[in-house]
């Protein structure tokens, strides 16, 4: 199992948003998990061009996303995805590691 899968059009805005800022070939992805949210635990995303001997660095659909080891604990199988509805807009995590999500869809606990 992979650690993140990155679908089609969430690549795509990501790359959009590098290229916005001028960073396609200098940073990628941080995706982090940090303690917060009601449910405990939360997503954190960034642009980083930092990446230590302790980070997992993955190439996904022409997209590179950097995770720290600890929250690589809680993120094998994740797909991150992108969704633009009348409804919500933005990135969306597919985790099946999450026993629990919060209503907005922000944290989840483990």
């Amino acid at each position: 199992m992979a650690l993140i899968e990155v679908t089609d059009i969430a690549a795509e805005r990501i790359l959009e948003l590098l290229e916005k800022e001028s960073k396609t070939e200098t940073h990628g992805l941080r995706l982090k998990v940090v303690g917060g949210g009601c449910s405990g635990l939360r997503y954190e995303l960034a642009f980083d061009d930092q990446i230590s001997e302790n980070d997992n660095e993955i190439q996904r659909n022409g997209v590179r996303v950097i995770v720290d080891e600890k929250s690589a604990l809680y993120l094998v199988g994740t797909t991150l995805d992108f969704v633009d509805t009348l409804n919500e807009s933005g990135f969306k995590m597919v985790n099946p590691n999450a026993s629990t999500t919060c209503g907005c869809g922000e944290s989840f606990a483990a």
